[in-house]
């Protein structure tokens, strides 16, 4: 149902007020997108048009935006991504020994929060244990594996770490962890690496010379950690539960965006898998599957090739050839800007209305769309009165679309050939993300309109019943669709929120997970108070609340 004549006008009249009582423009003739490279041709922004069935733009945008975030990689623990990284001077990294004071001559792990290094301070209970204090004394060069990198599972946690150490995938060596840092460290060796970052329960890091970067702040002789079970992971007394919850707890600190701040990732690196030009052989083995089931086994060994050659050129590469741009804060800004609007408009599509309220209840929704969509609605994007066939295309609202979807990224893809390979990986990820955010936001703003629906274009009469029940079973199609598409971690939370005893969480690896060593049926009884493996809850991990309290249950 299109607005009357009479209300365009009254509009158009008070909007030209406005502008004349405006600000000075900085040109009296600047066009409605001035960015260069920006087309002007409306015809490629097609609100109808989705992205392609193997897009992957929108994965490389939500793993580049979790990366050090221990939820969203707690969730898809199948790491995608590895990317170079400093550890700066002054930071603190802690390691549990069982030996004595002495600092480690072998290859040998740290972690980031005192907590989890105390649970392998494990001495004799007569004679204690000795924790180790370590303070960074110059900049750490670190290569971050994302996902749930240290999880030892089949199931393809370790993939990118194989392909790096071996050039290939060895599942039969899940549990030889003495072997993989080994491997690794040499590899790092010729690229100036000293550490490898991993996610077991909370972020740990594969040190190659503990002497080079370190220094020791204090080596304390502690209580032995006293973990009352033969399954250390899975300890069933008070006192080693209170412990695990601990480590739990410290690693929720860094659940959620900035993430772990201690390791500063350099972005103008990161090295994707999900980039099919980078990694095409990978394409054909994600059709059909969920982002579940993505795995990066199957990868040709070209491809495997071209990943370490990239790999190599990112870590000689010196900091002043980058752009500059913080691609941490230009993803975030993105997410600030639509999660919680999607999410709220979501949420009113789910209401259940009766007749008497749905027309007020659509306008409601039309202006949620107006509201993300302001900022972009130049004057050009009217819709006619008089051409059903444009209208039914919403053709009209193809400005709005392209300077909604281009806004983000326009400005950076300007600076043209100084962005890094991997930097123009992210810049495509930025425009596919927002393209199909704009294209779903704009295609709902636009039916709103033609429905009549819309408060600032009043019908000349109300809209039927039946065609606004039409119209926000349409929106709610394309809200869900989108947010199923993006998938962003930010979204999966406890519903309803967690009381103040209680703490949000995903199941987490070792705790109900398949050990890679052991048939399920021999890790598990009724009467444990862990979740057993063959209930699957760690296949697809959802969010639950445990207490924070005794007794606890995972």
């Amino acid at each position: 149902m299109l607005f009357t004549r009479k209300a365009a006008a009254v509009w158009l009249s008070l909007a030209f007020e406005r502008v004349l009582t405006a600000q000075t423009p900085l040109s009296s003739h600047t066009p409605s997108s001035f960015y260069p490279g920006v087309e002007i041709d409306l015809g490629r922004w097609n609100l109808d048009e989705g992205p392609a069935v193997n897009a992957t733009g929108h994965l490389v945008f939500e793993t580049a935006n979790s990366l050090l975030q221990h939820w969203a990689n707690t969730r898809h623990r199948i790491g995608h991504t590895i990317v170079p990284g400093t550890i700066p001077v002054g930071t603190l990294l802690y390691h549990g020994a069982i030996t004595g004071p002495h600092l480690p001559t072998a290859l040998d792990w740290v972690a980031v929060e005192p907590d989890h290094s105390t649970l392998f301070c494990q001495g004799p209970i007569e004679t204690g244990c000795w924790h180790l204090t370590l303070a960074v004394t110059r900049p750490m060069r670190v290569l971050y594996f994302d996902g749930n990198s240290a999880a030892k599972i089949l199931e393809g946690t370790m993939d990118t770490q194989d392909l790096l150490a071996w050039s290939e995938m060895k599942p039969e060596w899940v549990r030889n962890e003495e072997r993989r840092i080994k491997d690794l460290c040499k590899w790092g060796q010729t690229h100036g690496v000293n550490g490898f970052v991993r996610m077991e329960m909370n972020f740990e890091i594969m040190i190659c010379n503990f002497t080079s970067h370190m220094e020791v702040v204090s080596f304390l002789n502690l209580e032995s950690i006293r973990i009352g079970s033969d399954r250390p992971y899975l300890p069933e007394d008070p006192d080693s539960m209170h412990h695990i919850f601990g480590l739990v707890h410290s690693a929720s600190w860094r659940e959620n965006y900035p993430g772990e701040t201690r390791i500063m990732l350099d972005f103008s690196g990161l090295v994707s898998f999900y980039d099919t030009a980078l990694v095409p052989s990978l394409v054909p083995r994600r059709v059909g599957l969920d982002r579940w089931d993505h795995r990066v086994a199957g990868i040709s060994p070209e491809d495997i090739e071209r990943v370490q050659d990239r790999l190599a050129q990112a870590l000689a590469r010196p900091p002043a050839t980058t752009s500059g741009i913080d691609w941490k804060t230009v993803l975030r800004v993105v997410i600030d800007r639509y999660a919680s609007r999607l999410e709220f408009i979501q949420h009113l599509l789910n209401l259940t209305l009766d007749d008497g309220s749905i027309f007020d209840h659509a306008q409601q929704i039309q202006r949620q769309l107006r509201t993300v969509l302001l900022p972009y609605t130049v004057f050009a994007a009217l819709p006619p009165n008089t051409s059903v066939t444009t209208n039914a295309t919403n053709s009209w609202a193809a400005p709005v679309f392209r300077e909604c979807a281009t806004s983000h990224a326009a400005p950076i893809a300007s600076r043209g050939t100084t962005l890094t390979p991997s930097e123009r990986l992210l810049l495509q990820a930025v425009r596919e993300t927002t393209h199909e955010i704009c294209r779903v936001v704009t295609k709902m703003w636009a039916s709103g309109m033609n429905f009549g629906v819309d408060a600032f274009y009043p019908p000349e009469r109300r809209p039927e019943v039946d065609h606004i029940h039409t119209l926000t079973g349409e929106w709610k199609e394309d809200v869900t669709h989108l947010i199923s598409w993006l998938d962003w971690s930010v979204w999966v939370k406890c519903r309803p929120a967690c009381g103040f005893e209680e703490m949000c969480y995903l199941p987490t690896w070792p705790f109900g997970f398949p050990s890679a060593s052991a048939p399920l049926q021999a890790q598990w009884d009724s009467g444990s108070l862990w979740p057993g493996p063959n209930k699957g809850e760690w296949k697809r991990p959802q969010p639950k609340c445990i207490r924070r309290r005794e007794p606890y249950s995972f």
